[in-house]
């Protein structure tokens, strides 16, 4: 099997995919239903890969440690949300679109969406198309760097879970635990995964360096463009969150600055 092979099949896929959660959008009259739809997006490109490939242990490997993560985030952005208001991203995308707000939404969140899944998933695509069936050191190493990150990300949304459902800390910024070394362990623990998961699936062959474009993508978007970046304007100003700017690291997990 080959990359035109397979590729053609999971982007129509994704586009079915993001296309049925686009009608649930509009039943429920939210568009942040996109980022349930995030994780399950991985899952559903690592089974069409999976079907394209010759079901090797490399694969299947793939397709579980995928398969785990994207559920665990689905639920984990269900459960935060359910009995909320629309993020506030979405609300204020949708009364800046006005009368574009269904064409807008359908192509720049859903589609968008599908077309960044895709892209992030170069990994699982390079494996379908080009598996030699080893398993190498480098592989193992890759499951161990996805353990750390998952738990890493899991860990830090617990935390961040039960820090914000007590009443105490309503309006307080969490400075605790994990995020004690870094504003944001959620992310630096999705990235991480992510580059374990080009781990597991890279060889000797060339061809998967083609792979290398999904860890680069989500490593960039995070850092650079919907991750930290435009979480991180919405608390700007605020001086108990200005001032654990200063003494705690974005992204890396680092003991805190001692403020002058």
């Amino acid at each position: 099997m080959t990359l035109p092979d397979v590729v053609p099949a999971a982007s129509l896929a994704l586009a079915l995919y993001m296309l049925a959660w686009f009608a649930v959008s509009l039943v429920a009259r939210r568009n942040d239903v996109a980022d349930i739809a995030w994780g399950p997006g991985f899952v559903l490109v690592g089974a069409v890969a999976l079907l394209h490939s010759d079901r090797t242990p490399r694969m299947v490997v793939l397709l579980l440690l995928v398969a785990v993560w994207g559920v665990r985030l689905s639920a984990h952005i269900y459960l935060r949300g359910r009995g909320r208001g629309e993020d506030p991203r979405y609300r204020r995308w949708r009364e800046e679109w006005g009368r574009w707000v269904f064409l807008r939404s359908f192509f720049q969140v859903f589609m968008l969406q599908g077309a960044l899944i895709l892209v992030v998933a170069a990994p699982l695509l390079a494996v379908s198309a080009h598996d030699d069936g080893g398993f190498s050191p480098a592989n193992a190493v890759g499951v161990a760097v996805w353990i750390f990150g998952f738990l890493f990300e899991t860990v830090g949304d617990l935390q961040l879970a039960r820090f914000l459902g007590s009443p105490d800390n309503r309006g307080k910024v969490m400075q605790r635990g994990l995020w004690r070394y870094t504003r944001h362990p959620n992310y630096f623990g999705e990235v991480t995964l992510w580059w374990g998961v080009f781990l597991v699936g890279i060889s000797g062959r060339p061809e998967y360096l083609t792979a290398l474009v999904g860890p680069l993508t989500i490593t960039f978007l995070i850092l650079r463009v919907s991750g930290i970046p435009m979480l991180e304007r919405r608390r700007e100003g605020d001086p108990e969150w200005e001032a654990y700017r200063r003494r705690t690291s974005a992204f890396l997990p680092l003991p805190p600055r001692r403020e002058p």
